[in-house]
């Protein structure tokens, strides 16, 4: 025992070795974490605690199996291994044995999302299925029932997918189907409807730890309070400033209110980092420091000095892509591998130049947790448009455009017209202009023949228009066929529109340097520039910052720091969770950082002049013209002390011009206090 124990830090081992209450670790990135939970586990199993009265929860199996993995090696052959897995496996157990309690048998299957929206399209909608389904998804971890969405909705999308939430529920019930929300939506139902069973499933589980928490949504707050309500020992490891998930449900609150949810917790704080020098940890610290919703730590390197974090300040995106492409090439040349070099940013779309300049310098590359630039479904539609306006009778690409935005056409008619076009020796564009008026037979609905009609005519209309201008062309495109519009309407929309405006700003960047260009030309161009030949098994990776999450490389590259690409701005944006993403970024890096802006980006489909991030600014690696705010480190709750005053407790922070009072009852009386002269206990 005392071995594993060694190995740890004073507060590690601390937080390994403290058993009893709730206990919250804030783990900073690259302080050992896993190490230490995975310790923890050990130690309790070492001390005599029955596996079975533990239960570790993740957010991936990975992570289970790695931790399992490890704590059963420090600790040596047991009888039987304890309960480590992810919420969703949780759910599924528990409902292997208790969804009885709800009429339903426990032979039941689990669906993927793949089988759902084959479900939910069958039930008959012309809204995009994975809409519908997301918002299904969104009803079921907010505990909302059929009966409820239907009585709440006012817009008219919104009582179609509520009716639709209640037949595929129906469906789901009927076949004795469990998608995957059901696993953690049907666990709440069972545990809140049934409280002996709850108090019997909290008192075998005694030791509850959970990993990542700052990543839990409110569904899964209530399900660990269920299983807590017996007993208090819940240890939770997480860090307030790497959440970064707000806009898939998870609720930061749940770590940042921890303490007052669980009365007497104990408060650990790992901030001793092992990853990054001590010039990459200030500029995170610097950056992070100016949010206010945090609980505040400070990582402090134990590796020392590095080099000075650089910043790269480019004309364009083409420049920006040139200078870190041959700076990628030196480090390889140089015998870094290539493993070890990564970029980063915060818009799918900024992805574009990045991968073609490394193919300009033949370098290869990974896209880690994301698709190609070319690759992407909304990117492969447009150039589809473009290849049949330029070459009508291409059928691959006609196919493709054909429903897209959805005509009401469906795959029956599309595969008749097809064979009816091959029939008679023709590309279906052309069997259909010249037969619209003769289509009867084929298709039969008069709306679908109405629809392919205006289509056909849409295209002929729009190869006209390029004839007489290319540059406008893009933009009657868009007018024509409404893409962005129908992108809008689906989940991950602001990507995908973010990608169809740098594809659009690229055609009119393309058109303005080769004025007498066509169509061809530029589909030709691209084919060239998103040509990878290069085969080698190490490659740098590139990939967004929230698929970065949980990796770390020597030479690590940020890129598109501007406002309006970094931070996201405007309605609906989070500044904390960009900042907080920032943070996740830079403490990616483990021997040199450099950050990239660029004055002239794609904004909205159009060149535009873009100002540098006030990220750059709030970090210390440009001096900016406002003096940026830091936040405090007190909250609402908090014990201080005065040293005429004594102890109090803070009722109220606020913000005085630079400084932060804090409103404070001392003992009944309450007197505000700046809080440079207080300290927390």
């Amino acid at each position: 025992m005392e071995k594993f124990l060694e190995e740890l830090n004073e507060e590690q081992k601390k937080a390994a070795k403290t058993i009893d209450g709730p206990i919250l670790i804030l783990a900073g990135a690259g302080s050992g974490k896993t190490k230490t939970i995975t310790s923890r586990l050990a130690f309790l199993l070492s001390i005599g605690i029955d596996p079975a009265n533990t239960l570790t929860l993740t957010f991936t199996n990975k992570a289970a199996n790695e931790m399992r993995e490890r704590a059963l090696k420090m600790i040596g052959n047991i009888s039987y291994p304890p309960l480590l897995c992810t919420f969703h496996k949780f759910g599924l157990l528990f409902l292997k044995f208790h969804i009885d309690k709800i009429d339903r048998k426990n032979n039941f299957v689990v669906i993927d999302g793949d089988d759902k929206k084959r479900i939910i399209k069958n039930l008959g909608t012309e809204l995009p299925v994975s809409l519908v389904a997301s918002e299904i998804s969104k009803y079921k971890n907010s505990l909302i029932s059929p009966k409820t969405a239907i009585e709440k909705a006012i817009q008219p999308n919104y009582k179609i997918i509520a009716s639709l939430y209640k037949s595929y529920e129906e469906y789901l019930a009927k076949n004795n189907l469990v998608d995957f929300d059901d696993l953690l939506s049907l666990t709440y139902k069972i545990l809140d409807e049934n409280p002996e069973l709850c108090e019997q499933t909290s008192q075998r589980y005694k030791y509850i730890m959970i990993d990542e928490y700052q990543d839990t949504n409110e569904l899964q707050y209530k399900i660990v309070k269920k299983l807590c309500s017996t007993h208090n020992n819940i240890c939770v490891v997480g860090d307030d400033d790497q959440s970064i998930y707000g806009w898939r449900g998870a609720n930061i609150k749940n770590i940042l209110e921890f303490a007052d949810k669980f009365e007497n917790t104990k408060i650990i704080k790992l901030e001793k980092n092992y990853r990054s020098t001590k010039q990459i940890l200030k500029v995170a610290n610097d950056l992070i420091e100016h949010n206010r919703g945090r609980l505040g730590k400070k990582l402090e390197s134990t590796k020392g000095d590095g080099k000075e974090v650089e910043l790269i300040d480019s004309e364009n995106e083409t420049t920006e892509a040139n200078i870190i492409s041959n700076r990628v090439k030196k480090l390889i040349d140089k015998g870094v591998s290539p493993n070890e070099i990564a970029i980063l940013y915060r818009i799918n779309a900024l992805s574009r130049s990045i991968e073609e300049g490394l193919n300009r310098n033949s370098i290869p590359y990974k896209m880690v947790g994301g698709v190609k630039f070319y690759e992407r479904a909304e990117i492969k539609d447009l150039i589809s448009y473009l290849r049949v306006i330029a070459n009508p009778n291409d059928d691959f690409s006609f196919k493709r455009i054909i429903n897209r935005p959805k005509r009401g056409i469906g795959k029956v008619t599309i595969d008749k017209v097809a064979k009816a076009a091959y029939d008679n020796k023709q590309s279906i564009h052309g069997f259909l202009s010249s037969n619209l008026d003769n289509m009867q037979s084929i298709i039969k609905s008069k709306k679908s023949l109405e629809e392919m009609k205006k289509f056909i005519k849409d295209l002929k209309r729009l190869s006209k228009s390029v004839q007489n201008s290319t540059y406008e062309f893009i933009d009657k495109l868009e007018e024509t066929f409404h893409i962005k519009e129908y992108y809008y309407n689906l989940p991950d929309s602001i990507d995908k529109v973010a990608n169809i405006d740098e594809f659009y700003g690229l055609f009119r960047d393309f058109v303005v340097s080769n004025p007498n260009a066509s169509i061809d030309d530029f589909l030709n161009d691209i084919t060239l520039q998103s040509d990878q030949d290069q085969i080698d098994n190490e490659s740098i990776s590139i990939m967004s910052i929230h698929a970065s999450k949980g990796l770390e490389f020597d030479h690590l590259f940020v890129i598109g720091l501007e406002e309006g690409f970094f931070p996201i701005t405007g309605e609906g944006s989070d500044i904390e969770e960009e900042r907080r993403l920032g943070y996740v970024a830079m403490t990616r890096a483990k021997e040199e950082l450099t950050l990239s802006c660029s004055s002239s980006r794609f904004y909205k489909g159009r060149r535009a002049t873009l100002g540098k991030s006030r990220f750059l600014t709030e970090c210390g690696i440009c001096k900016g013209s406002l003096s940026l705010e830091k936040t405090t480190s007190f909250r609402k709750g908090d014990l201080v002390k005065h040293k005429i005053f004594g102890m109090g407790r803070v009722l109220e922070v606020n913000k005085i011009k630079r400084e932060f009072k804090l409103h404070i009852n001392f003992g009944g009386t309450k007197r505000d206090i700046l809080a440079s002269f207080v300290e927390k206990i």
